[in-house]
């Protein structure tokens, strides 16, 4: 054996394991004991329910008399994936809902928090509580209030359309938020509207953590405020922008309290609100059918890991995070 086999013979070969000492043996066991509750937590209330949720998703299997549950394969996977067109519009229309009110909730959200990180506006943190006080009512209740704002008789957003432009906009022949099809998107869109006060304290953190000295130096080369908005505080804050982003999709896919209070999930008007939440929930609680909706709802986690994965995987061309190279 030469010199260089040798040396290679020595780079390979695996370091002695150390033995713990009493010292990090004490430690090891009180990390694990700080650990425990949430290891228990995750096991009980995550893993356990989702190994559970999949076993009922080949069962034909009602709450009522479990004991009358029969195995039945991937007959319901069949049955979702192929046989029921429900489960392909009511996805669509939660995708296409979406579609609208997502861009529409974060631009507001960041469009509040840009405002309110002026150095030129007066009262800053009363207008602060005031945007994030709605936020404390209930789902409900908001959900309600706003079905009396835009009630199509005595709704004061109508009445303040008719008089601010003329147009018929109050009775029968106005704006019939809740019942046109064309516009109960738009409708359900204020409803998240009224609470994006924790997306805009989000943004004001962010936008907040932005280097000043970048902003003086664009100012000294004359950037207009826009320009600056364009170039440095959106790029900048790019990390809490995809932070929302994932937040609001997942929550998006998951949209189900205002259709489910206003109309029961009935799907009116002309079943643009029988998003996949809500069918999810009728085959489960009203027809009692747990295992084909335990197939839904399986369905629905594959749906929101893709798309999640999918913008993991576009952050690396739009998201910028100083401590790190692109």
């Amino acid at each position: 054996m030469n010199i260089v086999d040798a040396l290679q013979k020595t780079r390979t070969k695996k370091p002695p394991k150390q033995k713990m000492t009493k010292a990090q043996k004490k430690e090891a066991r009180w990390g694990l004991l700080f650990l425990a509750p949430w290891m228990i937590g995750f096991l009980a209330f995550y893993l356990f329910p989702m190994i559970a949720s999949f076993y009922f998703s080949l069962l034909d299997f009602n709450p009522a008399v479990p004991d009358q549950a029969t195995f039945i394969g991937f007959d319901n996977w069949n049955r979702a994936l192929f046989q029921d067109e429900e489960v392909r519009l009511s996805f669509f229309r939660t995708i296409r809902f979406a579609m609208i009110s997502l861009p529409i909730g974060l631009s507001f959200a960041l469009f509040l928090a840009v405002l309110l990180n002026s150095k030129n506006v007066i009262g800053k943190n009363v207008y602060r509580t005031l945007f994030y006080m709605p936020t404390m009512i209930p789902l409900v209740a908001a959900v309600l209030i706003w079905n009396g704002v835009l009630n199509e008789q005595t709704g004061w957003i109508n009445v303040f359309i008719e008089r601010l432009t003329g147009i018929n906009a109050v009775g029968q022949g106005g704006l019939r938020w809740l019942a046109d099809p064309k516009l109960v998107y738009f409708a359900y869109t204020m409803f998240g509207l009224w609470g994006v006060g924790n997306a805009m304290i989000i943004f004001l953190a962010g936008l907040q953590g932005v280097p000043t000295e970048l902003y003086e130096a664009a100012e000294i080369d004359g950037a207009s405020w826009l320009q600056r908005l364009r170039s440095i505080t959106l790029p900048m804050i790019t990390p809490v922008i995809f932070y929302q982003l994932v937040l609001g999709v997942i929550g998006s896919l998951q949209y189900f309290l205002a259709p489910f209070v206003l109309n029961r999930g009935t799907g009116f008007p002309e079943g643009m609100t029988r998003f996949y939440m809500v069918y999810f929930y009728k085959q489960s609680f009203t027809f009692f059918n747990m295992g084909y909706g335990a197939t839904l709802a399986w369905l629905m986690f594959i749906a929101a890991l893709i798309l999640t994965i999918f913008l993991f995987g576009t952050a690396r061309y739009w998201v910028y995070y100083a401590s790190e190279e692109r």
